[in-house]
C-alpha cells in the first residue's frame, strides 16, 4: 500500500517521510506529534513553520540551533525588543533562512505576542484542537490532509489578533508538530507511543 508505514533499518514501522535522514528519525519519534505547551515554545515552532514555507522541513530542522541562536531562544520579550541592526545582524546570518519577509513577520509577530497575556498564546492555539474521537486514524499518507477546517479557523484567529505569515496550511502544519492532531500513521509506532500517552 502505497504511503504506508515502512520498516526502517532498525524494523520498527515509521511513517514513511521520517526514514529519509537519521535527523528526520529522531525528530518523528521524539518530537513530531507530541504536545508543545508554553507561549515561548509554541512561538519557536510558529517561527519554524513559516520559515519552513516553500522549503523543505530538513532544510529547518538542521539549521534549528542556529535559529535559536539568532533568534534569542525564541523568548518571545526578547526578540520584541530587537532593533533595525539585529535585523540586518539577521539578514546577514548564514545559520538562518535569510528571507527578509520571514524574518520581518518573526520580530512583528514577537512584538504583537509581548502584549498578549502570559498563557494567551496557548490558550488560543490549543483551543483549535479538534476532538480526537471525531478524527479518523489515518493509514496511509494520502489520508492526512494539508489543511483543516479547525487549521482554516485558527490561521484566521491568528490574523485577526495580527499574527502574520501563518495561512491554513502552515497552521494545520503547526496543529502537526505540536500535537493539536496526531497524524502519525495506524501501524507507525510513534502514535501514541510512551512520550506522547
Amino acid at each position: 500500500m502505497s504511503g504506508a508505514a515502512l520498516a526502517g533499518p532498525d524494523g520498527v514501522l515509521r511513517c514513511p517521510w521520517a526514514l529519509s535522514t537519521d535527523d528526520y528519525v529522531t525528530y518523528h519519534d521524539e518530537e513530531w506529534g507530541r504536545p508543545v505547551r508554553g507561549d515561548d515554545a509554541l512561538y519557536e515552532r510558529l517561527c519554524l513553520e513559516a520559515f519552513q514555507s516553500g522549503l523543505s522541513w530538513i532544510t529547518i530542522l538542521r539549521r534549528r540551533e542556529g535559529f535559536r541562536a539568532a533568534f534569542a531562544e525564541f523568548r518571545i520579550a526578547k526578540v520584541a525588543a530587537f532593533t533595525d541592526s539585529d535585523q540586518e545582524r539577521l539578514l546577514a546570518d548564514p545559520g538562518i533562512i535569510r528571507n527578509r519577509a520571514k524574518i520581518e513577520a518573526t520580530l512583528a509577530n514577537a512584538r504583537v505576542l509581548a502584549d498578549w497575556a502570559p498563557g494567551e498564546l496557548d490558550e488560543l492555539i490549543w483551543s483549535f484542537a479538534p476532538d480526537s474521537a471525531s478524527r479518523p486514524v489515518p493509514k496511509t499518507l494520502a489520508d492526512v490532509p494539508a489543511v483543516t477546517a479547525e487549521s482554516t479557523a485558527l490561521s484566521k484567529a491568528l490574523k485577526k489578533r495580527g499574527i502574520r505569515f501563518v495561512g491554513p496550511t502552515t497552521a494545520y502544519a503547526l496543529m502537526q508538530a505540536c500535537g493539536l492532531v496526531d497524524d502519525h500513521l495506524e501501524a507507525c509506532a510513534a502514535r501514541n507511543g510512551p512520550s506522547g500517552a
